[in-house]
Parts: C-alpha cells; sequence; structure tokens
C-alpha cells in the first residue's frame, strides 16, 4: 500500500473481535467504500475521518439467523429493532412459514399469519420477492429461506392432510425454482398443525432437491416437547440421507415434564455430528412465542395472549386472567380468543443457559414484529447475550459469545463475504461499549431501544448512531438481498 493511500474511515483505538472467537485484538481498522479496507497500525492512511473507539468492542455486524421478518423488512424498512441490536443481516423464511413463494390468499393459514395480513403477500416467486426488497431498500442484509408450509398453502385445499404426489411434484417445481433464484434452502415448521399431517416422505422430497444448490434444511422440529429426541433424529435422517446441513431452529427443552433434559438433548446432538453436518440456534429467553396452540394450552406455566382477532382488548393478559374473567376454562378461553398469538414461558432457565453455552449454537431472535405486544427478543436478545449472560452471569466469554452471532452464522448460512473482520470483507460492523451493552426490553414493555451500542455500519454506511443516549437512524438504508452461492470447493 502506497505511502499516499487514502480510505474514507479509519477506526482507531478499539478492541476488535473478528467473530472468529479467537481472544480479541487492539488494531485499527479502515473502511473504503463497502469493504474493509485493512486491519492493523493504519498511521500511513490517509481518512478522510477518523473515529476514535477507544474503550470501545469493534465486532462484525451480528446476523440474526432466525427471523420472521419478511415483510417487515419491506413494511418498515428503516428496521430499527435489527440495527438497534447490532443486527446488519437477517435470515427470512424460517420455521416453514415464508412470504415468497407466496400468491396473495383471502385467508393465511395459521401459521402464515405471523407475517402479515393476506394482502402483503404479493411474491408468487423469490424473484418477486427480492425485487421488492431491493425496492424497498431495507436498512439490514436479507438472506431468504423458503417455508414448506408456504409451499403446502399454495396447492393443498387443506393442510391438516399429507400432500398428494402431484400436489408435492407442484412444489418441488416452485422450490427448484426459488433456489435457482438465489434462495438459502428449505424450512419446515412441522409442529404447526398446518404441516404436522405432512409425512417424512413429503419433506425427503423435497429435500432432494437441496445437494444440487448446496442448500441447507432447517427446521422447527415436529415437537419439542417429550419426543424431542425423535423429532431430532428425523430432522438429521433428512440431512443425512440426502447430504445437506441441518440446522435445528430455536432448540429447546419445551414443557414443564422437559425441564432438565437440555444436555440429553445436546448429547444427542453431538452423536449425530460425528457423521453429518448439524447446526442449531437460540434464543436468550425462557419463554417461546407463537400462534395460540390449543395443544400448548396448560396450567403449569403463564401463558400471555399477545393478540387476538376476536378480542383485541385481551391482548396483554395472561390466559388464565381472561378465563378467570370469562369464568370459563383455559381451554374455552383459548378457543375463544382464536385466531390468536401468545407467549409461553415453558422453558427452564438452566436448559437455556445449556443450549446457549453449546459451541455449535448460534443465535437467532425468532422475534414477531407484527405483535402487538411482542416478545422482548424482538427487540432485546443480541444485546442481552452480550449484556446479561455474557457480563453479569459470565457464561461465555466475550469473544465467543460474538462468534456465535457472526463468524459461526456466516458460516452455517454461507453468507460469503461476512461475518468476519477481514480485509476485503463487507464492512458490516457495530461499535458497542461492553461495560454496558444490555437489554431494556421486557414482557410488560417489549419495544425498547437497547442500552451500549454505539455505531452500526451496513455495507460501509453508516446507519444507526447512539451518542450520549441520543439513539438515531441515519439517512442510509445500504442493506442488500443476499442470494445464495455455492460454497467455494
Amino acid at each position: 500500500m502506497s505511502e499516499q493511500a487514502t480510505t474514507d474511515l479509519v477506526i482507531t483505538n478499539a478492541t476488535l473481535y473478528d467473530g472468529s472467537g479467537q481472544p480479541a485484538t487492539c488494531q485499527d481498522l479502515a473502511i473504503q467504500g463497502d469493504k474493509i479496507q485493512a486491519i492493523g497500525q493504519l498511521k500511513h492512511l490517509r481518512p478522510t475521518q477518523t473515529l476514535d473507539a477507544a474503550g470501545l468492542a469493534l465486532a462484525p455486524g451480528f446476523i440474526d439467523v432466525h427471523t420472521h421478518d419478511d415483510i417487515e423488512v419491506i413494511r418498515h424498512p428503516q428496521m430499527l429493532n435489527k440495527l438497534s441490536q447490532g443486527v446488519t443481516t437477517v435470515i427470512v423464511g424460517n420455521c416453514g412459514i415464508s412470504a415468497s413463494p407466496v400468491a396473495v390468499q383471502q385467508q393465511l393459514p395459521d401459521p402464515l399469519n405471523l407475517l402479515g395480513k393476506a394482502g402483503e403477500f404479493r411474491f408468487p416467486s423469490l424473484r418477486d420477492y427480492i425485487q421488492a426488497v431491493e425496492q424497498a431498500r431495507p436498512a439490514v442484509n436479507v438472506a431468504a429461506l423458503v417455508g414448506h408450509t408456504a409451499l403446502r398453502a399454495q396447492f393443498m385445499d387443506r393442510l391438516d392432510r399429507a400432500a398428494t404426489a402431484e400436489e408435492i411434484q407442484q412444489m418441488a417445481a416452485l422450490l427448484q425454482a426459488a433456489l435457482a433464484e438465489g434462495a438459502k434452502g428449505l424450512s419446515t415448521g412441522l409442529a404447526y398443525h398446518s404441516a404436522v399431517h405432512a409425512p417424512a416422505e413429503e419433506v425427503e422430497a423435497l429435500a432432494a432437491l437441496l445437494p444440487d444448490f448446496q442448500a441447507l434444511y432447517t427446521t422447527h422440529l415436529r415437537t419439542e416437547f417429550d419426543g424431542i429426541l425423535g423429532a431430532l433424529d428425523e430432522a438429521f435422517a433428512v440431512g443425512k440421507r440426502h447430504n445437506v446441513r441441518v440446522v435445528i431452529s430455536h432448540l429447546k427443552c419445551a414443557g414443564k415434564a422437559n425441564w432438565g433434559r437440555s444436555k440429553e438433548v445436546l448429547a444427542h446432538v453431538e452423536k449425530a455430528r460425528k457423521h453429518q453436518h448439524i447446526g442449531c440456534d437460540c434464543y436468550p429467553y425462557h419463554a417461546s412465542s407463537s400462534t395460540l396452540d390449543l395443544a400448548q394450552v396448560t396450567d403449569d406455566f403463564d401463558i400471555m395472549i399477545t393478540w387476538s382477532e376476536t378480542c383485541p382488548e385481551m391482548a396483554g393478559m395472561t390466559l388464565a386472567q381472561i378465563a378467570a374473567t370469562w369464568q370459563t376454562s383455559l381451554r374455552e378461553a383459548a378457543i375463544r380468543l382464536q385466531p390468536a398469538g401468545a407467549v409461553y414461558h415453558g422453558m427452564d432457565e438452566s436448559d437455556v443457559q445449556t443450549i446457549l453455552s453449546f459451541p455449535h449454537s448460534m443465535v437467532g431472535s425468532d422475534g414477531l414484529p407484527c405483535d402487538p405486544s411482542p416478545h422482548p427478543r424482538l427487540w432485546g436478545t443480541f444485546p442481552r447475550v452480550l449484556g446479561h449472560y455474557v457480563r453479569d452471569r459470565r457464561l461465555m466469554p466475550l469473544n465467543l459469545a460474538i462468534h456465535k452471532m457472526t463468524g459461526l452464522s456466516a458460516h452455517e448460512f454461507a453468507l460469503s463475504g461476512r461475518g468476519l473482520l477481514k480485509p476485503g470483507y463487507q464492512a458490516d460492523l457495530v461499535l458497542f461499549d461492553p461495560k454496558q451493552v444490555g437489554d431494556k426490553a421486557t414482557f410488560i414493555d417489549p419495544k425498547q431501544l437497547s442500552e451500549g451500542i454505539h455505531r452500526v455500519w451496513v455495507n460501509g454506511q453508516l446507519s444507526y448512531l447512539n451518542d450520549q443516549q441520543q439513539a438515531q437512524l441515519t439517512a442510509n438504508r445500504a442493506g442488500r438481498f443476499l442470494r445464495h452461492q455455492r460454497r467455494p470447493a
């Protein structure tokens, strides 16, 4: 590099966590255009701008591998709930539900309604969705999975049965087209009523398309309750038979009877990992959130209603409170509320910590942006890991936590040129204060900005700024759609 070399920005005196899991170093980092230009002692560069980051940590932008932001990145492209956490890339289309390839439908089957209203599903091909994302110019990068339930809804008159051979053939053609257009892979949500009747053979027929594209298979297991080991085996079989990478979505031990089984579950995963590639994601809370499922109605733990189409005034109350108000049973109250959403306080904290600290688990929020009273994970997931679990609970060192949000995630989802601090990589960056970072979102007041995230760059553009507790989005919305590419040989 010549003595007269110039650059757009040099960040000096930061503690660099490069995303690999290695210990931090103190070096300067230069951004030129949309890429990291250089790392090291950079006194020979002539920057247009210099930022002294003494006392702060600089890391790759966080990658939220488990989102339901499919339509949100178009609806609210500013994506404040993600940028304010340091998230620069989201993976959409999880749990078998995706906004594309889906044509407009008058009535959305559960749980596609988690993503939005029927009129918002206007993407009959992935190409249509990509075009809409690019026109919206979201502030974060977007990569997409194709949902199995979304495919079923295009060709089946009802979803409480197995697909016919002809319907599977139609689904396969639509999936293949989406993979060719840049989808990352196939996701399933086999626990949901809209997919639980799909036999393993139906999933296998679709997964058979993945190897040609080096695409992956992600799954919301058929059950996360007592039968979780069998559900894991079903997922492993898909990956092994077709030699594709498997990611278990929001791995957990759900239900009171399942509490304390996390070590057993992880041992089962480790045993399978000796023969095939398996990853998983998780979120740092002992409560889940989804549609109100009659099969999960119980008095073992609190169930908070987040929305109800028939009784919207009940949002924010627990199911038990509603049942008492109506002087009826929990189940009858749940039926009366349908369709509805809920937060289930159905996990044990020790299991959450065990899975979060598992070396192969990534961090994903699984947030639901359409909920009027969303689970706090939508706004707080990543700072909660860094603050509550790393700094306060000392569950793991900071470098490993950042690896779970960056380098590991980029590797699992083949996000080339992202997830690490390396010259030539995209300048997706987050600057934060390890002593202050933390979540503020709660179940009572969930839409709260996190603390300690100072600056976020997306593709080299400063997109979020928080100085002296004055948080603001910049005018830059520099996110891109990230088409899937084959892994290098």
